[in-house]
C-alpha cells in the first residue's frame, strides 16, 4: 500500500460517550492548532491511531511525542469507557517544542471512534496497555513520521506510560537518536507494587528493555513530588541499563501532572548525551 494513503485527512469525530469526548476533541485542537500542529489518523496494525503533526523542513530529524495512559480509571474499581486523555498533556508537551518537525501519538484507542478501531476494548488502556502489538502499532506509526524526513533520526518523548512505550519502541529501532522521557513509568511492577494496585498482565515491562536501548543517550525527567511514578523509578531503570548514556534530571515540585508544561521548553534545553 502507498504509504500517503495511510495518512488520513483529519475530521471532528462524532462524540464517543457524549459531550465529554466532544469536548476532550475540542481542546485537543486547541492545543494543537496554534502550534501548527494538524490533525491526521494512522491506519496500523491492529490499530488506528490520532496524530498532530509540523513537518517543516524534511532534511531535519523529527521528535515525536507519545501520550500517556489517558483515563483509564474513573476510580481505583471502575474503568473508563474511553481512555481519551481529559487534558492531554503530551500534547501540550509537543506544542512548546519549536522544533521545525514535530509529531504527537495518542496512544491506541485515545481520539479515534470506536467504529474505526473495531479491536480497541478496555484491557488495552488497563493490563495490556504495553502489549506486544500495541508497540508494534506505534512503532509503525512512527516508521510512517520518520518517512516525511527520510534519511533523519527520531527524537523520542515520552509521558508518563508514553515514557513506557518509547523505551519498548526505541529498543526495536536503528533510528533513534535520543529518549527523553517524563514521569515516564519505566517499570509498571514496581508502580505498580508501590501503588497497591494489581500487575499489568499482558504488557511488556520497559526495565526488562533497559539494556537494549543503553547505547541510546537518555534524559529521563522526574517530578520530586510525583507520588504516582516516583523518582525512584528512574534511579531503578538507569541502573538496570548501567549506561553513561542514561542520566535522570529530577525537577524540584513537580508533580505526575503539574509543573511540566510551563517548565518544558527550559528541559528542552537539556540534552540527552552520553557521559
Amino acid at each position: 500500500m502507498n504509504r500517503s494513503a495511510l495518512w488520513i485527512a483529519a475530521f471532528v469525530f462524532p462524540a464517543l460517550a457524549g459531550c465529554a469526548a466532544l469536548d476532550r476533541d475540542a481542546n485537543a485542537d486547541a492545543i494543537a492548532r496554534p502550534a501548527g500542529l494538524r490533525r491526521m489518523v494512522m491506519k496500523t496494525e491492529p490499530f488506528v491511531l490520532t496524530t498532530f503533526a509540523r513537518i517543516r523542513d524534511p532534511g531535519q530529524p523529527v521528535t515525536v511525542y507519545i501520550e500517556g495512559d489517558g483515563l483509564a480509571w474513573l476510580s481505583r474499581t471502575e474503568v473508563s469507557r474511553d481512555p481519551t486523555p481529559k487534558e492531554a498533556l503530551g500534547l501540550l508537551l509537543a506544542a512548546a517544542d519549536p522544533s521545525p518537525n514535530v509529531a504527537y501519538l495518542a496512544r491506541p484507542c485515545q481520539f479515534t471512534p470506536r467504529d474505526r478501531n473495531p479491536v480497541c476494548d478496555f484491557p488495552y488502556w488497563t493490563g495490556k496497555r504495553f502489549a506486544p502489538e500495541v508497540v508494534r502499532s506505534v512503532g509503525e506509526a512512527i516508521g510512517l513520521i520518520a518517512a516525511q524526513t527520510p534519511g533523519q533520526k527520531v527524537h523520542l518523548v515520552g509521558y508518563s506510560g508514553g515514557g513506557a512505550v518509547a523505551v519498548l519502541v526505541a529498543a526495536e529501532r536503528d533510528d533513534v537518536a535520543s529518549i527523553r522521557t517524563v514521569a515516564g513509568n519505566l517499570d509498571h511492577a514496581e508502580v505498580n507494587r508501590l501503588g497497591r494496585v494489581s500487575p499489568l498482565s499482558g504488557s511488556l515491562n520497559p526495565i526488562d528493555a533497559a539494556a537494549r536501548v543503553a547505547h541510546i543517550p537518555q534524559i529521563h525527567f522526574a517530578g520530586s513530588s510525583d507520588t504516582v511514578v516516583p523518582p525512584a523509578i528512574a534511579e531503578r531503570f538507569r541502573r538496570a541499563s548501567g549506561s553513561p548514556c542514561v542520566s535522570i534530571r529530577i525537577v524540584a515540585g513537580n508533580t505526575h501532572e503539574d509543573g511540566w508544561r510551563l517548565r518544558w521548553p527550559a528541559l528542552l534545553g537539556e540534552s540527552p548525551a552520553c557521559r
